[in-house]
C-alpha cells in the first residue's frame, strides 16, 4: 500500500538466507511496517529499514526492530526533511536517503538530495553519531563519487549495475569506492 510494486517478499528472503551469510538489509516499502518486523527478522533480515512516511509511530517501530535483535534503519522520501528524525536519530543504525520517489526502478536521480545527504552528515557529525547513510535511487557511475563525497557510505544501484555488463559495472563501482577511500586516507595524512 505504500508503493505499487514489491520486489522480494519474506519467502524469497527466507529461501536465500539458507544460502548466504551476507548481511540482509531489508528496505520495507509498506504501510505500517511494524506489523511485519518480527516475521521479516525470522525470514533472515539483519537490518530492517522502514519509511518514516509509512509509520504512524516511528519510535515504536524502531523499538520493535531493535527488540528482534535486528539493526534499525529509517528511509526518507526525497522531499521529506531530515528534521523529522531529530528525536530518533540516536536510535537508528542507518538513514536511507531516497534520491527518487520510491516504487519503481530506473528513475532519474533527484539532484537536491545531494544537499540533503550533506546536511544529514553534518547533523550526525555534530551529534557524534556513527550512523550509516545509504542512498537509493538513480545511483550511477557518474554520480557515485559525488554521493560518497557528500557523506553517503552505502550506495544502492540497480539499473546502473544490471543494464549491460553487470560484472563490469560492479567492478567500476568498486573502483569508485576504492578511489574515494584512497582520497580520504590521503586527506587524513
Amino acid at each position: 500500500m505504500f508503493v505499487p510494486s514489491i520486489s522480494f517478499g519474506m519467502p524469497v528472503i527466507s529461501s536465500i538466507r539458507k544460502c548466504s551469510d551476507q548481511i540482509f538489509d531489508v528496505h520495507m516499502m509498506v504501510q505500517e511496517p511494524g506489523r511485519y518486523v518480527e516475521d521479516m527478522r525470522k525470514a533472515g533480515a539483519d537490518l530492517i529499514c522502514v519509511h518514516q512516511e509509512a509509520c504512524i509511530h516511528l519510535d515504536r517501530t524502531i523499538g520493535q526492530i531493535r527488540e528482534t535483535g535486528a539493526k534499525a534503519g529509517v528511509a526518507l522520501n526525497p522531499a521529506t526533511p531530515i528534521s523529522v528524525l531529530d528525536c530518533v536519530l540516536d536510535q537508528v543504525d542507518m538513514v536511507l536517503v531516497m534520491s527518487v520517489n520510491p516504487g519503481f526502478g530506473g528513475q532519474k536521480f533527484i539532484p537536491y538530495t545531494i544537499e540533503k545527504i550533506r546536511s544529514l552528515k553534518r547533523v550526525l557529525d555534530e551529534r557524534g553519531l556513527k550512523t550509516h547513510i545509504q542512498v537509493d535511487g538513480g545511483v550511477t557511475l557518474e554520480n557515485a563519487g559525488a554521493l560518497l563525497g557528500a557523506g553517503a557510505d552505502i550506495l544502492v544501484a540497480g539499473s546502473a549495475v544490471f543494464k549491460g555488463d553487470a560484472a563490469a559495472n560492479t567492478r567500476a563501482f568498486l573502483e569508485i569506492f576504492k578511489d574515494y577511500e584512497t582520497k580520504c586516507e590521503a586527506e587524513r595524512l
